[in-house]
């Protein structure tokens, strides 16, 4: 059983989303402003969060920054919001959220994001420790220097596929296929840079000088140890 948060203030697409959504495997939770989905958050576990970037009682946007800031990393986000502008989209993500719908979606889309985002990945390497880091991806708790670092889901998931196949070189379109299984076809690429950027930003003793996260120009992106 999967429990879904729906924070939208329109009645009409927030009962819409209801209904659509609805299915013997998912239980929802309807609520339709900040405070109400702070005391639902207060009260239960959540494995996924549709939030309406602009509510009565505040911003989306500051909503998720704050749940981030106080380690709430392993709640994936999907944004829902009429801003459709490229730098509307990189706000949404660098917020800390997962994904970004535009209003008017399709509901075939949005089922491909909310499947996306619940899908966990497998793999044998569940812990890897190397010059510093400590990823222990099972656990979901990432260390660099000893110190922790939060992590989204998003990023987990690119990290892990970057880590796991390190030395190589993975092309843009791997990796949205790879990080976005249902959705890549719907995933606008500035996605996979602005999630590239927040790893960076993370890890990097130096994020404008990268050793770790490398670009391959014209290709895609590698993990690599500094030699």
């Amino acid at each position: 059983m999967k429990a879904l948060l729906i924070v939208e203030d329109d009645a009409a697409l927030g009962e819409g989303l209801r209904i659509a959504l609805q299915a013997p495997e998912t239980e929802l939770c309807l609520c339709r402003s900040l405070s109400a989905a702070r005391d639902a958050l207060k009260s239960r576990e959540f494995d996924l969060m549709l939030l309406d970037v602009n509510l009565p009682d505040g911003s989306g946007l500051d909503f998720v920054r704050k749940l981030r800031q106080e380690g709430k990393t392993g709640l994936p986000v999907i944004l829902l919001t009429a801003n459709d502008t490229e730098l509307d989209i990189v706000a949404g993500l660098e917020s800390g959220a997962d994904d970004y719908v535009t209003k008017p979606f399709s509901l075939a889309v949005l089922r491909a994001r909310i499947n996306t985002q619940l899908r966990r990945g497998t793999s044998a390497e569940g812990r890897v420790e190397m010059d510093g880091f400590s990823f222990d991806f099972d656990r979901m708790e990432f260390r660099r220097d000893g110190q922790p670092v939060d992590l989204s889901k998003t990023e987990q998931r690119l990290l892990r596929l970057l880590v796991e196949n390190r030395g190589q070189t993975l092309s843009r379109g791997q990796l949205l296929d790879r990080v976005w299984p249902d959705g890549a076809e719907f995933v606008d690429e500035n996605a996979l840079s602005v999630t590239i950027r927040r790893l960076r930003a993370k890890l990097e003793p130096d994020p404008s000088r990268p050793r770790y996260l490398k670009t391959v120009y014209g290709i895609g992106y590698s993990w690599n140890l500094p030699n």
